[in-house]
């Protein structure tokens, strides 16, 4: 997302301009069938609020902004990276000082739904745009279980912001004119299962937060929901219906990929790796279940087979020598991949997106070593950015996209040195 340079006239203009249009800013009202689909959780949390607690916050993935890797469960310091400049997650345990522990169930419901705390508002950096939708239930139930966590003397690192962003009142206006009680949905669906699968991905996953683009001041374009978004080095993919389908995704498929972090597409790399990590293996098998039906609606559209494309034989056969010096050793051959190695090419999905962004960041930097769920793992993919050229780049990537993804033979040389 590009940040135009922005005076002190030019924010204060548009602040008003917020101002403005709040005034017409109307809101959907959703909250009956939200709170239906909320109802509808696992049953063995039905009786035990910290369980069902334990499981929301799995579910709303808390950890991946409140825990760092080497920190406290839920103490923060996670940083946060955005046009606007650096946030980064706080301590949600119960800790006095620097914590919630002072904090009622209302305040957190409050957070929640308003994003704002006791002592003051939050950047729509916290998800509450999306969080909104929770129920109160599920908002008390998360509440319990957190006051219920070890206590982590931690202390909060404020924000790094540019100005006019650095402004905390600034949010309020924002809220009055993007803050929406319902997202947009990319599917159809009428049936109990889409719409439980609705309220996971859309208010517990927060899935539109990374999945759909954003306007000048952050905002979700409810115009494009889900419909993919820059997202840091790696950009968020389509994962509407039709973007799913055109990838080759099923409902079943997608079921195996959120429990698995793998799947006949490939397997989760950049930040969905951590969402399957901390998050999605988590959810029963009838909550993995109603959150593909969402995602691509009660009238699921098929997947779509493999484009046949034609491609100048040359250039395909300049890639394909690349593709042996430095692939075929883990991915095979013929691209078929090798179990607990590198994952199959063949319908890979990132081979099949029509933009060639993920691949190429995916050359250029590499992947790191993955461990999912069981045994199941994929050893460390180097990058190449010091060892192919440009030209070298393009043309496996070329190669790459015509043989197994269907997506025509056109990155070049310039294409491949801007991502570096």
């Amino acid at each position: 997302m590009t940040i135009r340079p922005i005076t002190l006239r030019r924010a204060l203009l548009l602040l008003g301009a917020m101002l403005t249009l709040s005034a017409c800013g109307g809101k959907h009202d959703d909250t009956g069938a939200l709170a239906a689909a909320a109802a509808l959780g696992p049953q063995s949390t039905a009786a035990d609020p910290l369980a069902r607690g334990r499981y929301l916050v799995k579910a709303a993935d808390c950890a991946a902004c409140h825990t760092t890797a080497d920190g406290a469960p839920f103490a923060g310091g996670v940083k946060l990276a955005s046009p606007f400049g650096t946030f980064y997650g706080t301590n949600i345990t119960p800790d006095k000082d620097h914590g919630i522990g002072n904090w009622s169930a209302d305040d957190l419901y409050k957070a929640l739904h308003d994003g704002v705390t006791p002592d003051k508002q939050l950047y729509p950096a916290m998800p509450y745009t999306s969080y909104r939708q929770l129920s109160r239930a599920d908002s008390d139930a998360i509440y319990a279980y957190l006051m219920a966590q070890k206590p982590a003397a931690v202390a909060n690192h404020e924000p790094d912001l540019s100005f006019p962003f650095n402004l905390r009142f600034g949010v309020r206006f924002w809220n009055w004119v993007f803050l929406k009680d319902a997202l947009p949905d990319a599917s159809t669906g009428q049936t109990a299962e889409w719409n439980r699968g609705r309220y996971l991905a859309s208010a517990l996953g927060h899935c539109a937060e990374c999945h759909t683009p954003r306007g000048t001041f952050g905002q979700l374009d409810g115009a494009k929901p889900l419909t993919g978004a820059a997202l840091g080095r790696i950009a968020a993919p389509d994962i509407t219906p039709h973007g799913l389908a055109a990838r080759g995704w099923s409902a079943a498929d997608l079921q195996t990929f959120f429990a698995t972090g793998i799947a006949p597409q490939g397997s989760a790399f950049g930040e969905m790796y951590p969402v399957v990590h901390l998050s999605s293996q988590y959810l029963t098998h009838d909550d993995l279940r109603a959150m593909s039906s969402y995602l691509l609606g009660d009238q699921a559209p098929a997947p779509q087979p493999l484009r046949s494309v034609s491609a100048d034989a040359a250039q395909l056969e300049a890639g394909r020598n690349v593709y042996l010096a430095v692939c075929a050793g883990c991915h095979g051959l013929n691209g078929e991949g090798k179990p607990h190695v590198a994952v199959p090419m063949h319908g890979n999905s990132t081979l099949r997106q029509s933009d060639a962004h993920n691949l190429i960041v995916a050359m250029l930097d590499g992947i790191g070593a993955q461990d999912f769920p069981g045994l199941e793992r994929m050893q460390e993919m180097p990058g190449f950015a010091t060892q192919l050229s440009d030209a070298e780049l393009a043309q496996l990537a070329n190669y790459l996209r015509a043989t197994w993804g269907g997506q025509p033979a056109d990155v070049t040389a310039d294409a491949v040195k801007a991502l570096r």
